[in-house]
């Protein structure tokens, strides 16, 4: 079989891993686009064995970045969310985790030069239009990825990523609250449906009968919750003008609970028809978002801090992280201004991947 070669860098970006590609190297057509990268990560098989893929929706993400267009960004960081079994892929959303490896891959890459000791990358998320600095370690002008940040999920010790998020409200739907309410009733459930980072549906646990507090594993077999939730979630996806969501990543589903780990407030975050093994980045300054903003679902479940910038510390399945809200409340109304959190990243391999040439030889 001849097959066309990728060069590429497999990196762990936060909690989720997957190659991080040239877009030069690619397709520029997005249907030819999304056929190279089913058969790159192997989409069809449970185990994603025949490509790169890891058999969960926290494997099979991918990072396609170039030089930015603009005088503000370095590189732009354009995302896909390739489907486990379904073959499907999905240009909406952006990944924050995934977004915690961008700039060392763009510094590996070379299409950011690195700085003695420390080196700033703006970064132009392409899916959503926000933007975020990267600090990434570079003694001596070498990514480092040896350090003292833990972040839960991953084991070990890495070197700190940290991020800070800008013009993250409305990127999908245009709107901090697509719907125009702080509450909507869907189903019989109260929801905030919200829009900072990612587009999300949130609710309380107790509404679906659930303590908040169910590992990933026991809601991942609780059926009758999925059919509800995904029910709702559909419901919520029109009505936040996003129109038919059944086929699209987006908007994700987070559940919400009186914090029982010393936290802020418990968290579960829905992918969405998986349970996320801990919390995406995204959904986080979403959540945290939501927790700030006065008469949402989270009304009641934590206390509310008064003064910005706020760390909300959300519990998730696997540990806690910790978000850093920039937000103003005045007669004017609420708004988040930004968006803080401390990730790490590392380089697993690099080389070339390969695609069949007959799903894409190129020119």
């Amino acid at each position: 079989m001849k097959q066309t070669a990728i060069p590429f860098l497999f990196m762990r970006g936060g909690t989720s891993r997957g190659p991080y590609l040239n877009r030069a190297d690619l397709p520029e057509d997005l249907d030819q686009l999304a056929k190279v990268l089913v058969a790159m990560i192997g989409s069809g098989h449970p185990l994603n064995i025949n490509g790169l893929g890891g058999g969960a929706a926290v494997t099979t993400k991918v990072a396609m970045l170039s030089r930015a267009n603009d005088n503000w960004a370095d590189v732009d960081y354009f995302f896909a969310q390739v489907g486990v079994e379904d073959q499907l892929v999905d240009f909406k959303p952006t990944c924050g985790n995934i977004m915690s490896g961008v700039g060392p891959a763009a510094i590996e890459m070379g299409l950011v030069a690195a700085q003695d000791g420390e080196t700033i990358v703006n970064i132009h998320a392409v899916n959503t239009g926000a933007k975020a600095t990267a600090v990434v370690q570079t003694p001596g002008g070498i990514v480092s990825y040896d350090g003292p940040a833990r972040i839960d999920g991953v084991p070990g010790t890495s070197a700190p990523v940290a991020l800070q998020f800008m013009e993250t409200v409305g990127g999908i739907t245009g709107a901090f609250l697509p719907t125009g309410n702080l509450i909507d009733t869907l189903d019989g459930v109260d929801v905030t449906c919200m829009d900072v980072a990612m587009p999300m549906v949130i609710a309380t646990a107790e509404s679906f009968g659930l303590t908040g507090y169910e590992s990933a594993a026991e809601l991942d077999e609780n059926a009758d919750f999925y059919a509800r939730m995904e029910a709702i979630r559909r419901l919520a996806g029109a009505k936040m003008g996003m129109g038919d969501v059944s086929k699209s990543v987006t908007p994700k589903f987070g559940l919400l609970a009186p914090a029982n780990q010393g936290g802020t407030i418990a968290t579960r975050y829905f992918m969405p028809w998986k349970c996320h093994p801990t919390m995406a980045v995204t959904g986080a300054q979403c959540l945290a978002s939501c927790v700030l903003t006065p008469g949402t679902v989270a009304d009641g479940l934590a206390a509310r801090p008064n003064g910005s910038p706020a760390r909300i510390t959300l519990e998730h399945a696997s540990g806690l992280i910790d978000v850093l809200v920039d937000f103003s409340d005045s007669n004017d109304g609420f708004a988040i201004n930004s968006a803080g959190l401390v990730r790490t990243a590392r380089k697993l391999a690099a080389g070339e991947t390969f695609v069949p040439a007959s799903v894409w030889e190129r020119n």
